[in-house]
């Protein structure tokens, strides 16, 4: 008789998939360069116009604080935002196109957690939005000086604000059914809370109302954190905006685990 068949264990992955959690991860960000014209390039142009239509209207050395010129002002909050959609943008694309393309069948597929699935999606847009951060920073240090106060809250707030966007973008493509949607969600709130964040002024102009209002944005904390570890100007304190955002990413993160756990409008 011939001698009885042995089935092959399992395989034993650990506690963490790297493997499989490093080819989702890269695989979110050969996405991203395969439109590096437009995914790169893009954020650099619409910051330059920015910088220079509101430089134009309110004049170069305009100062919103001693020692601090409007252009000064304005140029690290634009920095920041760009880096912070570009995080949106990609994480919300790669969730939709997946799920409208059923590729995310083979991720439910594979022997990835739901842990390891959000995390391919997060970490991918985190690394493309420090890429196009990183460019329009340099573009914009050639037309506007950006010191260096503080580095290591620069740091912070940059994976603080990409991971709050990151996860926006995650929830925003879970949600979606179809590209009208995504659209939706990007000019009615994602615009909104870049836009009235304090990036182009400072909130101390505005009238108490709006002070208050601007207060209950979290990307104005990113925003004026940021800022203030360039040029040293800040409306608020940089372990407030930190603890505060921090606090807000641990919220979402739960949010959207709970959501690809349960497959939300990824399983069929």
């Amino acid at each position: 008789m011939p001698p009885p068949a042995t089935l092959t264990p399992p395989r034993r992955y650990g506690r963490v998939n790297w493997l499989g959690l490093w080819s989702h991860y890269r695989r979110g960000i050969r996405r991203f360069l395969d439109f590096a014209w437009e995914s790169l390039g893009g954020p650099c142009v619409f910051t330059l116009m920015f910088l220079a239509v509101f430089v134009v209207a309110f004049g170069a050395e305009r100062e919103v604080a001693a020692g601090v010129t409007y252009t000064g002002f304005i140029a690290p909050g634009l920095v920041m935002f760009s880096l912070c959609y570009t995080a949106f943008e990609c994480a919300g694309f790669s969730v939709l196109d997946d799920k409208q393309n059923r590729t995310v069948e083979d991720l439910l597929a594979a022997p990835l957690t739901p842990l390891e699935v959000m995390a391919g999606y997060l970490l991918s847009a985190m690394a493309c939005a420090a890429m196009s951060g990183t460019l329009v920073g340099l573009v914009v240090a050639l037309f506007v000086g950006l010191p260096l106060q503080a580095p290591l809250t620069i740091l912070g707030f940059a994976l603080l604000g990409s991971l709050l966007f990151a996860l926006l973008g995650a929830l925003v493509g879970l949600w979606a059914d179809k590209w009208e949607h995504y659209s939706f969600a990007d000019s009615f709130l994602v615009l909104p809370l870049g836009l009235l964040s304090g990036t182009f002024f400072p909130i101390a102009s505005l009238p108490a109302l709006g002070q208050t209002l601007i207060a209950f944005n979290p990307v104005f904390y990113v925003i004026d954190g940021f800022r203030g570890a360039f040029i040293g100007y800040a409306e608020t304190t940089a372990w407030q905006g930190l603890l505060l955002v921090g606090l807000l990413n641990l919220l979402l993160a739960a949010l959207v685990w709970r959501l690809f756990a349960r497959g939300y409008k990824i399983k069929a």
